[in-house]
């Protein structure tokens, strides 16, 4: 009898853990999935995961280094995001979930005797790089948290670790709060819809999972990783969504300045609370009304993961919001 595979998720009852452990399950792999409680009861989860439904933070290195014994593989697919707004100052508390957490944990994993890693990253990192002159580490402790994960996690001696960089993200949020449920609500209430110039990269969380599997079977390790389905504007991404539903609208792009003026509003007000937002106000609208576009192709053909139809995603995307509201889920 052939011994199979093991890998060890952190996250895995969130969005893009659990869609990444069902693609290590499809590929014949079992997994450990360590996570905060889920929307979904443990009998939701497929046969073959060794679910930990825990704070991983509060379980001793001990008893970590006892359950990623036997395991080949690592994914970090946990962590705060920049929907969090913390009191000022921010940083500290995205450096110690972003940053501190996923390294400790792979300097365990390789402990442990695990080789190979991935951890989810985002494309405001690779936009980091690519356009120096937005200082967007500087001016925002979310994506300043981002890029000092990924090097932090890829300069792990004797560990190989890839991260991949991911933009925005659809598909079936499997019973929990999906992130995309404000923008339908407004996209389901409004005769017209307004929105900003520019772009971004889109993805479905399935092919985020397909990438993760890729990563870990064929991924270079230390190497970073900017992944894309397609790019869209976003009067094309709130039209598709619309569609998604078989409804037709009309969208206003706004201009950049009065987009500008908002934010500075929201930086205002949550001064005025004593808070500080991951992106600050102030300077993100230079991203967001950019073309935050990414290569479709490269990541593609340099793991060999297939993709699947993003229209799918979109209607997945719509389907758990309207769950939701039925299971009144609060937002």
């Amino acid at each position: 009898m052939s011994i199979r595979n093991k890998v060890f998720i952190v996250g895995g009852t969130g969005f893009l853990g659990y869609h990444t452990i069902l693609e290590f399950l499809n590929n014949g792999w079992e997994a450990t999935a360590v996570g905060l409680p889920s929307a979904l009861p443990e009998s939701s989860f497929p046969p073959g995961i060794n679910l930990i439904l825990r704070d991983i933070i509060a379980i001793p290195d001990e008893e970590l280094l006892d359950l990623l014994g036997d395991h080949q593989a690592f994914v970090f697919a946990a962590g705060m995001d920049d929907r969090v707004i913390p009191k000022k100052p921010a940083y500290p508390k995205f450096h110690r979930a972003n940053v501190e957490v996923p390294v400790h944990l792979l300097m365990l994993a390789k402990q442990a005797g695990i080789k190979n890693a991935v951890v989810f990253g985002s494309y405001f990192a690779h936009f980091h790089r690519l356009w120096p002159n937005l200082k967007l580490a500087d001016r925002h402790p979310y994506i300043r948290s981002r890029v000092a994960k990924e090097n932090a996690v890829t300069s792990i001696p004797g560990l190989n670790v890839s991260v991949l960089e991911l933009p925005y993200i659809f598909g079936d949020a499997f019973g929990k709060r999906s992130l995309w449920y404000p923008l339908v609500q407004y996209l389901r209430a409004m005769p017209f819809i307004l929105c900003m110039h520019g772009g971004t990269a889109c993805i479905s969380v399935k092919t985020v999972g397909k990438a993760a599997y890729s990563v870990i079977k064929r991924g270079e390790g230390n190497t970073f990783y900017p992944i894309c389905q397609e790019n869209l504007t976003w009067s094309q991404l709130l039209t598709r969504l619309a569609l998604a539903e078989g409804r037709r609208i009309k969208v206003v792009a706004f201009p950049t300045w009065i987009i500008k003026l908002g934010m500075h509003i929201i930086f205002l007000f949550l001064k005025s609370q004593g808070k500080e937002s991951g992106l600050n106000p102030l300077f993100f609208s230079d991203m967001q009304c950019a073309q935050t576009f990414l290569d479709s192709e490269f990541a593609c053909k340099t793991l060999g993961y297939q993709l699947d139809d993003l229209d799918e995603s979109f209607k997945a995307t719509m389907d758990s919001c309207r769950r939701n509201i039925a299971r009144g889920i609060k937002f």
